[in-house]
């Protein structure tokens, strides 16, 4: 008999002793039902937020880098000494311009949250963010409509708005906003462009409740005394640590610092939240990696403990079979496949029953189920199959074929 009948053959005969005991076999998959659940599920929720931030944090740009009064990210106990940092100028941004040859655009930003009105429509908690013409550049914005504001317009400080696709959708609802008038707290502003959707931040906040006016415009508002954020877009092509050094070098001569004095200032660049967040997947995946080898050891155990009482009821099949000529190989495979057949059945429910709970899961968490999740799922499914059946079926096929006739 060759080894693809003997295989043939074990298909049948675990594919009959399986229906044959429907129930067991079920109570036996949960286990494995639940392991491939959690596996599933949290591959998918990494997945989901992975893809989120990916796309949450793109505006940032990976060439760009951000000087600040804080730094990024956790500090610590560090804040107070970020706190008690003297505030950032705007204006340092043309010094930056003038002496890094490195930065190929530069452009402060100052926000501070206000109300817009179009008519009897307001828009509360706003961000109102102070800018330059080239943060147009800086953040290679796309726009749905209209420009962005000009050098001179910039510089002239002309009451010109680019509003957010959020603003636009609240107080433009189905109306052309381009050349309309908003008032930010009281003072008119005419509409020149609405910048394309931006998404939001891990689904926390909207990236596109926002209103860009020039930075004088900015300072007529709310005055001179916030500190700035300055974006720098580093040349294309050039090495980012070398741009960062350089940009250290002249923020450090404007600031007047001395070489034994400290950094008054951090250089923030995208690194800052892809690395925290790595972190913490790190952490959930282990945890979750945890409770999935937990629940699939204790499925495993489940399946083994079922083989071998599987093994003890039919002895004396087993025994006919050997007398009749059947080799150790093919009981082995006989019984390898039935604890292979149980995982792969829970695996695939679990697989069924994981899909609507990511779909449920998704309204509190961004999920995504590639397929290679799904592949990942019926691969472990097999492994612990193979892992769970293998001395059940060593111990079958070891059977002394007289002793097993005797068996009662």
């Amino acid at each position: 008999m060759t080894f693809g009948t003997e295989l043939r053959e074990g298909f049948k005969l675990s594919l009959s002793a399986l229906t044959a005991n429907k129930g067991r076999a079920v109570l036996t998959m949960l286990g494995i039902i639940i392991g491939i659940i959690s596996v599933t599920l949290m591959g998918a929720a990494i997945e989901g937020l992975t893809r989120e931030f990916n796309k949450s944090f793109a505006f940032m740009g990976a060439d760009v880098l951000y000087v600040d009064k804080w730094q990024w990210g956790f500090t610590g106990g560090e804040w107070w000494k970020y706190r008690n940092r003297k505030p950032l100028k705007a204006d340092y941004a043309d010094r930056i311009r003038r002496e890094a040859t490195l930065a190929a655009a530069v452009a402060p930003e100052v926000d501070r949250s206000g109300k817009v009105r179009f008519g009897n429509k307001v828009a509360n908690n706003v961000d109102i963010d102070g800018t330059t013409a080239d943060y147009a550049f800086v953040t290679r914005m796309d726009f749905d409509a209209g420009r962005f504001f000009t050098d001179e317009e910039s510089r002239g400080g002309r009451p010109i708005a680019v509003i957010g696709k959020d603003v636009a959708n609240l107080l433009f609802l189905n109306r052309d906003p381009i050349g309309e008038q908003i008032k930010i707290n009281g003072l008119p502003f005419r509409v020149i462009g609405v910048r394309s959707t931006q998404g939001s931040v891990l689904g926390l906040f909207s990236l596109d409740n926002v209103v860009y006016i020039p930075l004088g415009q900015f300072e007529r508002i709310y005055g001179t005394r916030f500190s700035a954020t300055i974006g720098v877009r580093a040349v294309p092509g050039s090495d980012l640590d070398n741009a960062k050094e350089e940009l250290r070098g002249v923020m450090r001569k404007i600031r007047g610092l001395l070489p034994s004095q400290e950094d008054d200032f951090s250089i923030n660049q995208q690194t800052a939240f892809t690395n925290a967040f790595d972190q913490m997947i790190f952490y959930v995946g282990a945890i979750g990696l945890f409770v999935t080898a937990l629940s699939l050891f204790v499925g495993g155990i489940g399946i083994m403990n079922i083989m071998f009482v599987s093994v003890t009821e039919r002895t004396r099949e087993i025994g006919i079979r050997k007398a009749l000529g059947a080799r150790r190989q093919a009981i082995m495979v006989q019984f390898l496949i039935e604890a292979v057949l149980i995982c792969l059945g829970g695996g695939l429910l679990g697989l069924f029953l994981s899909y609507p709970l990511s779909m449920l899961l998704d309204n509190f968490l961004p999920t995504a189920m590639p397929v290679s999740i799904a592949m990942l799922g019926i691969a472990i499914s097999l492994f612990v199959g193979v892992v769970s059946g293998i001395v059940p079926a060593l111990r079958a096929s070891k059977l002394d074929p007289v002793e097993a006739l005797r068996y009662e």
